[in-house]
């Protein structure tokens, strides 16, 4: 893991949740196939936006929300790279959220990691577009009115690839997640709920240690949906939507999840289900990414070019 600690100081407030995210990302690196010269880390504007500076990897601390086009200009231009993208809730899903939109739904390879702590930190707590209905903040005093962005569901519906949930309270988690995203070829959009110690210490209060157990169900592929500090609850689909029962202990296949289903009616419902909170991947299909198909067209234009060249410069002759 030394290979990826930058010699910089990290600088963030004590008790964020950026320290575990940072570690977990360094571990991450250095268990794939990984070197720190292949790899590249691109940052908009906000707390998280820092975390470039402290990993030893190529990086950008780009404009705030331009991360994903610069990342994609990036990746068409040296496919041999692997992209990582740091933003959070408000550089991603507020000034940002034009260059999100066309990341997703082109499936362009890069990893995105959305550090969502519902505030915009960086300026000292005002609301963000995750921010909850009714949360006081220096720009909300009475309290914000507005529905907030869910960030999962948006992305399921830019057409993400590969869509997942990890939080900062569980670093052995969120390794697993980054390293499942590492390792996926295309657009792979992680949300990582984050504590702000600062601005908004109670927005996961659900999810403290003594809570964790009662108030998770962590996804598996192929496996049941089961939650509870006993695993006494389970989540069932009656069709299209979720149903919460009782664990009987009998698995049969409306209890089980799948990551790969054509269709994402229900890695959606997934991500808009409150109680239990539900972490791990919800989604992950194949398709084709878009640098690979833009340096294919490009092979057969320069290659259309050579033809054509090499034919007028042929030698003739009059007749």
């Amino acid at each position: 893991m030394k290979r990826f600690v930058s010699d910089a100081p990290v600088r963030w407030c004590p008790g964020c949740g950026n320290f575990t995210a940072l570690r977990a990302l360094q571990k991450t690196l250095a268990a794939l196939p990984a070197k720190p010269e292949r790899e590249v880390v691109i940052s908009g504007i906000g707390c998280s936006s820092r975390l470039p500076f402290f990993i030893n990897t190529y990086g950008f601390h780009t404009l705030h929300g331009r991360a994903p086009t610069v990342a994609t200009g990036l990746k068409c231009a040296r496919p041999d790279l692997t992209v990582w993208i740091v933003t959070g809730d408000g550089d991603a899903l507020s000034i940002g959220t034009n260059h999100l939109v066309h990341c997703l739904r082109r499936n362009v390879d890069v990893k995105i990691l959305l550090f969502n702590n519902r505030v915009f930190g960086l300026t000292t707590g005002q609301y963000s577009p995750t921010s909850v209905k009714g949360q006081k903040s220096p720009s909300s005093p009475q309290g914000t009115i507005e529905e907030p962005i869910n960030p999962l569901e948006f992305a399921l519906a830019c057409g993400a690839a590969f869509v997942a949930r990890t939080f900062d309270r569980d670093p052995v988690h969120m390794e697993h997640i980054f390293k499942e995203a590492g390792s996926f070829r295309g657009s792979a959009f992680v949300e990582i709920y984050q504590s702000c110690g600062s601005f908004n210490p109670e927005a996961y209060e659900n999810l403290k240690d003594g809570n964790k157990e009662s108030n998770t169900l962590y996804l598996e592929d192929g496996k049941p949906m089961l939650f509870g500090k006993n695993k006494e609850n389970a989540l069932r689909w009656n069709g299209q939507n979720l149903q919460p029962v009782r664990n009987s202990g009998r698995v049969d296949k409306t209890l089980l999840h799948r990551v790969s289903e054509e269709s994402a009616a229900r890695a959606r419902a997934l991500s808009q289900w409150e109680w239990p909170v539900v972490l791990g991947v919800f989604r992950k299909t194949q398709r084709p990414t878009f640098d690979a198909l833009l340096n294919r067209q490009s092979g057969k234009i320069q290659k259309s070019a050579r033809a054509l060249r090499s034919l007028l410069e042929r030698e003739s002759w009059k007749v």
